[in-house]
């Protein structure tokens, strides 16, 4: 199946809310939010939302391509793209992204990273191997039910 969005077009929404909420959102932080709307979507959906992989690296899952991307920024916070429109992501993809948002973006990026490292399918892949989508799927409906039980 083709996913209709790249690691890059969610990242970029991210930036983006961000950037709406006064808050850049770093390397480490914007990983973890991408890992969780992968993961989430697979648990929710039963699709992916990108086709990059995840890989399970020390700080937790890492998209690697995205990761390459904005490394020059280090630790700081990263600057929405200017050019990007949020309308090309779809609205219920969109509504799904910010409930992503609003639920883990709470967090600091060493919080998040903290979680991750909780989670069954990052500790099987870990280190340095590839978080599959069934596992992400199976792992993360943890987080359904905490919802579900609210």
């Amino acid at each position: 199946m083709k996913t209709p969005y790249t690691a890059s077009d969610i990242a970029n929404y991210f930036l983006f809310k961000g950037q709406s909420d006064q808050e850049l959102i770093s390397n480490l932080k914007l990983q973890k939010l991408i890992y969780y709307a992968q993961g989430l979507h697979l648990a929710c959906k039963g699709t992916p939302l990108f086709k990059e992989k995840i890989k399970a690296w020390t700080y937790g899952p890492v998209v690697p391509e995205l990761y390459a991307a904005y490394k020059e920024f280090g630790a700081n916070g990263i600057p929405a793209n200017e050019l990007f429109n949020p309308e090309v992501i779809d609205e219920e993809t969109r509504e799904f992204l910010d409930e992503i948002y609003s639920v883990f973006g709470q967090f600091s990026a060493i919080r998040l990273m903290e979680l991750t490292h909780e989670d069954k399918c990052w500790k099987i892949a870990h280190p340095n191997k590839i978080i599959t989508h069934k596992s992400m799927q199976k792992s993360l409906k943890k987080y359904l039910n905490n919802a579900e039980k609210k």
